[in-house]
């Protein structure tokens, strides 16, 4: 009696030698290595990037050490709203605060045409109390915005825009080298993802 036929791929598996298998499978997971190498570094340059908050400006919202994903894809600073958290390149005009090449984190609180000026621990925009509800209940000014009154305010050039720190009293912003160009903007942050040492996810 003849014994059962094999199927054609059965038999072309097993005819294959040991070390030609081998090789297939190695080019395989190369490939495959290679195309998510190369997907990553397309979403790095172009869509999403990690960034590492260096020191305590933006506390509470941002800790020293937290990790956040910046938008930087089908991003433009002509959609910013006040309130949202950017990143931008290191002022030209910064004499005070920090080493130059680094980015910094700030949060939007005057849009480009817009006027602002201080009271005490308030800020106003357009002549409005600027409503934070980031900020925790008592957050003092520290510095005031400089050159402005409520008869005076200071004027948001076009395509430029007024950032702070959240943490005010420390934070070295828009108040001591002036308003970032739109043009500096690297992208928004959509998203904190580690925080204190442990996952912490929350989306802005």
């Amino acid at each position: 009696m003849s014994e059962p036929s094999i199927p054609n791929a059965r038999k072309r598996a097993a005819g294959r030698p040991p070390a030609r298998r081998h090789r297939r499978i190695l080019i395989e997971w190369i490939t495959t290595l290679g195309a998510a190498v190369l997907l990553a570094a397309l979403l790095h340059a172009f869509v999403l990037q990690a960034f590492y908050i260096p020191s305590a400006s933006m506390v509470p919202t941002l800790d020293i050490g937290a990790r956040v994903l910046v938008q930087k894809g089908f991003f433009s600073w002509h959609d910013l709203r006040e309130g949202s958290i950017v990143v931008f390149t290191h002022p030209p005009r910064d004499v005070h605060c920090g080493p130059e090449g680094s980015d910094l984190v700030k949060r939007v609180i005057a849009l480009p045409g817009q006027t602002i000026y201080s009271i005490g621990n308030s800020i106003y925009v357009d002549g409005r109390r600027l409503p934070e509800p980031y900020l925790p209940r008592f957050d003092p000014l520290g510095r005031p915005i400089p050159s402005a009154t409520r008869q005076d305010p200071f004027h948001v050039p076009a395509g430029e825009f007024y950032v702070l720190g959240d943490d005010r009293q420390i934070s070295c912003d828009s108040r001591y080298w002036g308003p970032v160009k739109g043009t500096s903007i690297v992208g928004k942050v959509v998203l904190l993802w580690w925080r204190h040492g442990h996952p912490d996810l929350r989306l802005f």
